[in-house]
Formats: C-alpha cells, structure tokens, sequence
C-alpha cells in the first residue's frame, strides 16, 4: 500500500476534520467498529479520500489519538512552566490523568487508550505510535521534578517511569468506575506515592477539582 500523504498547510484542515471525526467514533463504537467510510461519512469526504491521508486504519488510530492528545500537551507544558511548586505540578499531572473530563474535550477520550494499547500488542505501527506519545508524558514528569531542588536522592527518570505506572493503573480504574477507586482515592494514592518516593512533607490534601484529563476525558 502506498504511503500516505504528508501533511500540508494546504490540507491541514481536511486532515484535522478526519481526524476528528476517527477520535470521536472510535471513542463512542471502539476501533474494531470503526470502519473508514463511517470516519468518512462523519467528516463529510469520501473513503478514498481518508485512505489517500492516512493509509491504514492503525496510522489513523495513532494519528487520531496523536491529535487528541496535542492540544492537551500544549497548554500543559505551558501550565507546569508557569507552577513554582513541585507538589503543586505533582497535583496538576495527578488531576488531569484521574479525574473526569473537563468541558471542550472529545467524549471518552480513554477509549481511544484503550484501543491504542490493544492494537499495540499485535501490530507494530500501533506499539510505535504508543511509544512516541507515552515518551512525552514521562518527558513531562522528569521535567517537573528536574526543575525542583529535592533533598532525597532521585532519579527523575526512574520516578517518571514508575509514577505513568501508577497514573495509568489508576486511571483505568477511574475510567471504569471502580467502586473503590474514585477520582479522591486514586489522587490520594498517587500524591502519597509520590510523597514517600521524592521525601517531600505530607501536606492536607486539597478537594480535588474536575481537570482538564490527559486520559479520563
């Protein structure tokens, strides 16, 4: 099959209305009841067309996802250079990967998560595409904590590492409803670990407050 197009400026807003359209059905059917003529149908082209952008229905998962996820990045990255606190960017990290959607968010964005992990576990372009993006929410973590002046001996990317462990279990069970892993007791989990592990000073916890989530959206 023939690569896909790349993206232009030209045809930047078509690929977008697409990719909207993919992360919305896959969040509201799942990806093995998404076909590319309802992607198209959705968007308002034809199935030759979201073939001719995006080749397979894997590249459009990731990209769909890829999607999802940037403009969260953006405003994140620019919110943590703008916190002075670690704790303070702990909590935020915390709050947008465990609690409930915040508004102007695609639906359900975890299903798209969840799709990406279990195509990723039989087809390559997908476990790429999962890298890639896992990549830069653990380069976020060790950015938080590099930029603070511990007194415990860390290793930041260690810490990343294990604390995305934790954030995705707990967001999964956040995201499932667990009845015993509500968005309070996943925070207080994740903000206790991270206490113990970067010897900071337990503090009285805050109400936890809807975010803009990474995964819960």
């Amino acid at each position: 099959m023939a690569d896909p197009a790349p993206a232009t400026e030209n045809n930047e807003a078509r690929r977008i209305q697409m990719l909207r359209a993919a992360a919305e059905l896959i969040c509201e059917r799942g990806f093995s009841e998404t076909r590319i003529s309802d992607v198209a149908k959705r968007a308002g082209v034809s199935s030759a067309l979201v073939i001719y952008y995006f080749g397979t229905r894997d590249r459009l998962l990731v990209d769909a996802l890829r999607y999802s996820e940037e403009s969260f990045y953006e405003a994140a990255e620019q919110m943590l250079a703008e916190v002075p606190s670690l704790r303070d960017r702990l909590s935020l990290l915390i709050q947008w990967t465990c609690v409930p959607e915040g508004t102007n968010e695609i639906p359900g964005a975890w299903g798209l998560w969840f799709d990406l992990w279990a195509q990723a576990f039989r087809h390559d372009e997908v476990k790429a595409g999962r890298v890639e993006l896992d990549a830069r929410w653990r380069r976020m973590i060790v950015d938080a904590v590099e930029s603070a002046e511990l007194e415990a001996d860390v290793d930041p990317k260690m810490f990343a590492l294990e604390f995305s462990a934790l954030l995705d279990g707990l967001s999964i069970q956040v995201a499932l409803e667990d009845p015993e892993v509500d968005s309070k007791v996943a925070y207080e989990i994740a903000m206790r670990f991270a206490e113990r592990e970067l010897d900071l000073p337990r503090e009285r916890r805050r109400p936890v407050a809807a975010g803009r989530g990474r995964r819960s959206r």
